[in-house]
């Protein structure tokens, strides 16, 4: 069954954190899974902040090879929601500031633990993807439609967000865009805003980002 790409670029970036099975060193051929946040670059890749001390570090640093699930925890029958599950690898990568202050405006936390020196980020390189929408709708997705989903770059993602120079309201806080949508916080909650006509880019992700703000603030 088709399945759409958008519905699992607009769950990554809905989610905050997921539970990553790695392949365990310490117990040999057995999976070790654990759940840590994470924030999406700007190619829709998860990206980790993770200590040198953990176990799931030791265990990509040998074998990179692993599993990410994310779901959809506002369902209340688990089974009927959207969860997506990517295989592929996690690899250690310097991120330039650019990305840290994408990390941080996510991510507060992450701030304090890049203080602390021994937390590193690796980047999930997804090989292979399968979607389950709901019951009875799944199907697997190929890496090669995921590397054409449309991308915006960081600084260009700077930019857009200080277009939006003020914020309507003191619940309301941007975290990040994309072509397909905008990542905010509102009253305390995570929430995902879909643009119409998505992808958008340039003049009109920016007057969409706009018009999205200022129906806030109304």
């Amino acid at each position: 069954m088709d399945i759409s790409i958008d519905d699992v670029i607009h769950l990554l970036h809905s989610v905050s954190h997921g539970a990553l099975a790695t392949h365990s060193e310490r117990v040999a051929g057995y999976p070790y899974a654990t759940v840590l946040p994470f924030v999406l670059d700007e190619q829709h890749s998860p990206v980790f902040l993770i200590s040198s001390l953990a176990e799931h570090t030791k265990n990509l640093l040998r074998n990179p090879r692993a599993s990410l699930v994310v779901f959809d925890e506002s369902q209340a029958n688990l089974l009927s929601g959207a969860r997506i599950s990517l295989i592929g690898d996690g690899l250690p990568f310097d991120a330039d500031k650019r990305f840290v202050a994408r990390y941080v405006r996510y991510q507060p936390d992450g701030e304090r633990y890049l203080e602390m020196g021994d937390f590193a980020f690796f980047r999930f390189e997804t090989k292979q993807v399968r979607a389950i929408a709901g019951f009875g709708s799944m199907g697997w997705i190929e890496p090669e439609r995921l590397s054409r989903m449309a991308s915006l770059s960081l600084k260009e993602e700077e930019k857009v967000l200080r277009y939006v120079t003020r914020a309507p309201s003191e619940d309301f806080r941007l975290l990040g865009v994309d072509p397909y949508g905008a990542d905010l916080v509102r009253a305390g909650v995570r929430e995902r805003h879909k643009f119409d006509g998505a992808p958008l880019k340039g003049e009109s992700l920016r007057r969409a980002l706009e018009l999205f703000s200022l129906s806030i603030s109304r």
